[in-house]
């Protein structure tokens, strides 16, 4: 089967690229890299043995990607593309809405052109906003989004599950992502922000590099295990696996589902300070500074619907994803630039 991956030369779309391959997929990347590069592909051939055909275009343009299309069968899609920082949501937004609307709009249209009736979309764990409580489940109300880039994801279902119910042919797998983090076990191929990471782990791993002075814990009274703020951190390479089943489950469904693909245990920001500490052997300089705006105390979720309807469950530790977050970085302390 041949699987666009649009978006597929970013932090998650590439880790989902090698385990695609690996599973048999034959894998086509669509990404214009204005969050990534085109390094990405080489790396991915090395770890896989196989080549990746390459389209830089903007997913946006139905021109540039109906020319994608009629050049490979697709047999399905797997949606990456689209703008992914919080706070640059918040600053410009209207970048935001147009971008990521736009490009999810443009796929499925050229989707309905030649017949392609299987997609697979990267949402988040932004959607059920800020007074869902803990463990988020897939039934819970949605809304109360804390800032544009979860309002995105939020209409961008909507507008998929509109258009599957419309077309009774047509499968959807939404997948609700939790905190994703790690690198894939080579060092080759990890995450790679631009400017100050908004994130904590490629924080954790600047600080430890060198790169940055020391980490900003936003916030040290929440009422938590040890008053700083506790997510759901995942390990990529599981959440890569977990597009593969996903997939899997498109060929045989039709309609819309919804999963969410995270742990299931809450880790804090001090919890996965010392785990980075001892994977990289050094103390990890630090200060507490107070709250963000829209920071929630904690969330985590409940996977326990694509354990039973995937097959998937996560297999990498807390210890695993620090593991191959620090062999990453201390590989590429600049990362694809090198």
């Amino acid at each position: 089967m041949n699987i666009l991956l649009t978006g597929g030369a970013g932090y998650i779309g590439s880790h989902t690229a090698v385990e695609l391959a690996k599973a048999g997929y034959n894998v086509i990347i669509a990404d214009n890299f204005c969050n990534s590069s085109p390094k990405v592909i080489k790396r991915l051939e090395e770890i896989t043995g196989k080549s990746f055909a390459l389209y830089n275009i903007d997913v946006a343009d139905k021109n540039a990607l109906r020319r994608v299309f009629k050049e490979n069968q697709i047999d399905a899609a797997i949606h990456f593309a689209g703008y992914k920082s919080v706070g640059e949501s918040v600053k410009v937004p209207l970048c935001y809405y147009r971008n990521n609307i736009d490009t999810t709009l443009s796929l499925l249209e050229v989707m309905e052109e030649f017949g392609c009736r299987k997609l697979v979309f990267s949402s988040s764990a932004t959607v059920y906003g800020t007074k869902a409580p803990v463990p988020y489940k897939e039934d819970m109300e949605t809304g109360n989004c804390a800032n544009p880039y979860g309002w995105t994801k939020l209409f961008i279902e909507r507008i998929i599950t509109d258009y599957s119910a419309a077309n009774s042919d047509f499968s959807a797998v939404i997948l609700r992502y939790f905190n994703p983090v790690g690198a894939h076990e080579s060092g080759l191929i990890g995450e790679d922000p631009r400017d100050i990471p908004n994130n904590l782990m490629p924080y954790i791993s600047k600080v430890a590099v060198g790169e940055l002075e020391k980490l900003s814990i936003f916030g040290s009274d929440y009422p938590t295990k040890d008053g700083t703020g506790v997510r759901d951190y995942i390990h990529v390479t599981d959440l890569a696996k977990g597009h593969v089943c996903a997939l899997e489950y498109a060929e045989k469904h039709a309609g819309t589902e919804v999963f969410n693909l995270g742990t299931g245990k809450g880790i804090s920001v001090l919890e996965m300070l010392r785990a980075y500490e001892k994977a990289c052997g050094n103390k990890i300089p630090h200060e507490f500074v107070p709250r963000r705006e829209g920071d929630l105390a904690e969330y985590y979720a409940d996977s326990s619907k694509a354990e039973r309807v995937l097959g998937w469950k996560t297999e990498l530790s807390v210890e695993d994803m620090c593991r191959d977050a620090w062999n990453w970085q201390k590989n590429n302390p600049k990362g694809y630039e090198e």
